[in-house]
């Protein structure tokens, strides 16, 4: 490696350290200050509130990374520029295009850095603290994750739900059993399909048996559709449910391969499946207009109205991303092309941009 290279690399990592221990710190203020009074209302002490929201930063840590690159590469070009570092590069006879070269490596050892951490410390972190947040924050149904099934414990019901689809806020493979005194089955539903509208669940293709009072057999009855109260809401379920954050990629590949063989629609999870090989590629994406946007002749005028320019850019990303994310959710979109064309415009952006910067 150059000496150019490596002084680069020094100044980069200086910048995004910095520029990423800033940005948590005040993600762990705001985020510990906006829940306080959620936090107060709750049985969690001042001090095990501090850990459920230090236990977000592996997954912020990693949503926040590819600004960080962006950040720290437009700092660390506009710097050379704005010093004539790259003036003075070009009339050595060295192509300031040469840079490049240790910022893609940067951005692939932070995009393999956020897989690693997909994979290994996210879920078992995030798994926490959707724990804490059900059990001891929100705490208002008896309800567990068993696997990826759901079950709910509701006055003299138990309830069993086999696939929750967060997207659409619809539930499928649904049991409810009615209890009675001393514990005996008094009813079992079993529903094919449910979703929750107007402030009510109705279930589709029911089967519905009742124990007779005055005899040991059970009537047996079939709707098509039919409409039951029940204490919970779709958002109780998100809650509960296990999410795509709390599994890594061969759980989450597992998971879906389980749906789908199950009948079941699992769109929004290989929406979130692709998206966890995608997503870290937006470090390439981000370096490389970083760079672009760095060596811009403005860039040497006028520096905080650069990274200001940065800030827009990834705003932008997040914005299309999320966008396209949401239409894979919707099935308008493929999941993988859901997945992948924002990073496919921004690349094609990223390159034509810098192709044209000087």
């Amino acid at each position: 490696m150059s000496c150019l290279s490596k002084y680069w690399l020094k100044e980069f990592i200086k910048f995004f350290s910095v520029i990423q221990v800033i940005i948590l710190v005040l993600f762990i203020f705001i985020d510990y200050l906006s829940r306080m009074e959620r936090f107060l209302k709750s049985d969690i002490s001042m001090l095990g509130a501090l850990h459920y929201v230090l236990l977000k930063l592996p997954f912020m840590f990693v949503q926040l990374t590819p600004a960080g690159i962006l950040l720290a590469a437009i700092t660390v070009f506009g710097l050379m520029n704005r010093n004539n570092e790259l003036l003075a590069v070009r009339s050595s006879g060295i192509n300031a295009y040469c840079l490049i070269k240790p910022a893609i490596a940067a951005a692939l050892f932070f995009s393999i850095l956020m897989f690693f951490l997909g994979e290994t410390l996210i879920p078992v972190s995030m798994s926490r603290v959707f724990e804490i947040e059900n059990n001891v924050i929100r705490k208002k149904l008896q309800m567990s994750v068993a696997r990826e099934d759901i079950w709910i414990k509701s006055e003299n019901r138990l309830i069993h739900i086999n696939y929750y689809d967060p997207a659409r806020k619809s539930v499928a493979g649904v049991t409810i059993a009615s209890l009675g005194e001393n514990f005996g089955l008094e009813s079992r539903i079993d529903a094919k399909t449910g979703y929750y509208v107007d402030g009510e669940w109705v279930f589709e293709k029911l089967i519905e048996q009742v124990h007779g009072k005055d005899s040991t057999d059970y009537e047996v009855k079939t709707h098509e559709k039919k409409s039951i109260p029940l204490t919970f809401k779709p958002d109780d379920l998100e809650t509960v449910a296990k999410k795509s954050e709390e599994m890594s990629f061969s759980e989450l590949r597992k998971y879906v391969k389980k749906v789908k063989t199950e009948g079941y629609d699992a769109t929004p999870y290989e929406v979130d499946l692709n998206g966890k090989l995608a997503f870290p590629f937006i470090c390439i994406i981000m370096v490389l207009t970083g760079a672009a946007t760095g060596m811009r002749s403005f860039a040497k005028r006028n520096l905080p109205v650069t990274i200001a320019l940065g800030v827009v850019i990834a705003v932008m990303y997040w914005i299309m991303y999320g966008f396209c994310i949401s239409l894979g959710y919707g099935g308008i979109l493929p999941p993988m092309i859901s997945a992948w064309i924002t990073n496919l415009f921004f690349f094609s952006l990223g390159v034509l941009y810098l192709m044209h910067s000087g």
